[in-house]
């Protein structure tokens, strides 16, 4: 059991390194609060430690505790937009989406979840599971969490149809911005189920954070899609007055003619 649940943990702090959630410093908990955050034992907070670490991802410093390598992740800044909803490009495509919540209750977040919602550790929020198919064939699993503050117009019913952000909307939460994070991992145990692959399926893991006009956060939720069912497009317009730096301007080219 032992060795599964370090696996586990190894996998729920990967997925954390690659979304940066340990930011500048790149601190990680000591070793006893991973182990109360994420009711294992000591000896299991090590083995998912040492892992990474013959991954390349954390090292340790003597007296000072776990932190990750410089370099292990990067955010990659695209460009500003308009936000559109992953919804919308299924039905663009006119195929049917159905949503359907597998998990609705209220409880206190992983820490990493309360960092990037900005709460004081111990709050509670609404956390929603929901499973996201196109014809009987799933497409991603969603998991969302709002402030208690916040929550109370959302029901069971809303968390399906219209969604947790539409319902949040309707009441008068404006969203001003959206942040989004991107990487690759893979499926856990819980998710793999839900999509119906084998455990350790490459998903993509897509972390959508809705803010107020206040620069407060308003909801976060995190898509784990089929790798082979779903991709992300980008569109640049234009291109600055200045060449980027490490390219150097195209000069005497022959025009065909």
């Amino acid at each position: 059991m032992t060795g599964s649940r370090s696996q586990w943990l190894a996998g729920e702090l990967r997925e954390r390194v690659a979304l940066g959630d340990y930011g500048a410093s790149g601190a990680l908990e000591s070793e006893a609060e991973l182990g109360r955050r994420y009711d294992v034992s000591r000896v299991t907070v090590r083995r998912a430690l040492e892992q990474l670490r013959a991954e390349g991802l954390l090292v340790s410093r003597k007296g000072a505790g776990w932190y990750v390598v410089s370099g292990a992740s990067f955010g990659q800044s695209l460009a500003l937009g308009t936000f559109q909803h992953a919804g919308s490009a299924v039905a663009e495509a006119g195929v049917p989406l159905t949503r359907t919540v597998v998990e609705y209750g209220y409880g206190t977040p992983p820490g990493s979840v309360a960092g990037v919602l900005d709460l004081p550790g111990g709050t509670e929020t609404l956390r929603v599971q929901a499973l996201r198919r196109t014809d009987s064939t799933p497409l991603d699993v969603v998991t969302e969490w709002v402030p208690l503050a916040l929550a109370a117009p959302v029901s069971r019913a809303d968390a399906e149809d219209p969604g947790i952000w539409e319902t949040l909307r309707r009441n008068g939460h404006q969203i001003a911005v959206v942040r989004q994070s991107i990487t690759a991992t893979a499926a856990l145990q819980r998710i793999a189920e839900l999509l119906e692959v084998p455990a350790a399926t490459p998903v993509l893991l897509v972390r959508r954070l809705a803010v107020g006009p206040d620069d407060k956060p308003i909801a976060l939720s995190e898509h784990r899609y089929l790798g082979h069912r779903f991709r992300l497009e980008v569109e640049f317009r234009g291109w600055p007055a200045a060449e980027p730096p490490g390219v150097a301007p195209i000069t005497g080219v022959e025009q065909e003619g």
